[in-house]
């Protein structure tokens, strides 16, 4: 998954009926080849995420 700060992340929900999760990617890091995001999701707080098989990344074209 090709990531970088300021494109958004999509988490797919597991279960039926469950929302999905989306939120800004503020920084990328790998440590030993595992790849984590920090996150700022919609409803405004921020956390670390590795990402799993139900996330991908949305790149959103900046327009000058």
């Amino acid at each position: 998954m090709q990531a970088k700060p300021g494109d958004e992340i999509v988490v797919d929900a597991v279960h039926t009926g469950e929302p999905k999760r989306e939120g800004e990617i503020l920084e990328i890091e790998t440590r030993d080849d595992v790849v984590r995001y920090r996150v700022r999701w919609d409803d405004g707080h921020e956390s670390i995420f590795f990402p799993g098989s139900t996330a991908h990344v949305v790149t959103l074209n900046s327009q000058s």
